[in-house]
């Protein structure tokens, strides 16, 4: 009876630990296990092109939603300046470039994905109260105009469109990157500025756009990657995943990015 009752009482530790083992096998890295918790955590350092303002920072609130561990912060500025504070040892994780000329002067870099494009797009105030009408307005003395500097993504697709066209500009002011030349737009102190369609879209209830037919002249590829020394290198190919995924490619399809 004793040998009966021992037998049986070591069956059912053998079981139990077989049990336990059966539930240590962890969740894929990046993704949420089956408790609806994540595998990733610490922060993640997003170095992006101004352009990207708006649906980047909708995409980090996405992904902290799924990576509960997860802080996303970023650093958005002109692709030109964020390449040197890259190559300076600024703490990236991800880059993500307006064009693929700053992407190639970072020397930290993994392999790029180009992930959406952009086109240029004439932004004036609302009820154009300076009477633009096209590209040519750009040359003319008499308009108050904004350009993005020669350096940055924007600018230097101005310089290509302008060039297509013939034309001369004469800008009143050059700005440190699209936002900055919008910002002249939306708050009335120039008559037209160039920017891309993405930002007409983000301020489109104070600003409108003309289209013209130049702006195909100049399309932006942009290009994202992780940085080889980034500080949280699995967080950041999670990112990079998250933006390349069908619910990034959403959002960034609905701010009016195309595809690359």
């Amino acid at each position: 009876m004793f040998r009966r009752t021992a037998f049986a009482a070591l069956a059912a530790v053998a079981a139990f630990a077989l049990a336990g083992c059966g539930s240590d096998t962890p969740a894929s890295s990046g993704s949420p296990s089956s408790s609806g918790t994540s595998s990733l955590s610490g922060e993640i350092n997003v170095f992006a092109a101004a352009s990207l303002t708006g649906t980047f920072t909708q995409l980090g609130k996405d992904f902290e939603a799924v990576h509960p561990g997860v802080k996303v912060n970023f650093n958005f500025d002109a692709s030109s300046a964020l390449a040197q504070q890259i190559n300076k040892g600024a703490p990236a994780d991800v880059f993500a470039s307006a064009a693929p000329k700053n992407m190639d002067q970072v020397t930290d870099k993994g392999t790029p994905t180009n992930f959406v494009k952009n086109t240029l797009e004439i932004a004036v105030p609302k009820g154009n109260p300076g009477h633009i009408t096209g590209l040519k307005d750009f040359t003319d003395k008499s308009k108050k105009i904004a350009l993005c500097a020669p350096e940055v993504p924007c600018g230097a697709a101005a310089q290509k469109v302008f060039k297509a066209a013939g034309l001369t500009a004469q800008p009143d002011t050059l700005e440190k990157d699209v936002k900055a030349a919008l910002t002249k737009v939306s708050l009335d102190e120039v008559d037209a500025a160039l920017v891309y369609k993405t930002d007409v879209l983000s301020a489109k209830d104070k600003v409108e756009g003309i289209e013209f037919p130049e702006a195909s002249k100049a399309v932006n590829e942009y290009p994202i990657a992780t940085l080889t020394k980034a500080p949280n290198p699995n967080g950041a190919k999670a990112f990079v995943d998250y933006v390349l995924s069908d619910k990034g490619k959403a959002v960034l399809t609905a701010a009016g990015f195309d595809a690359p």
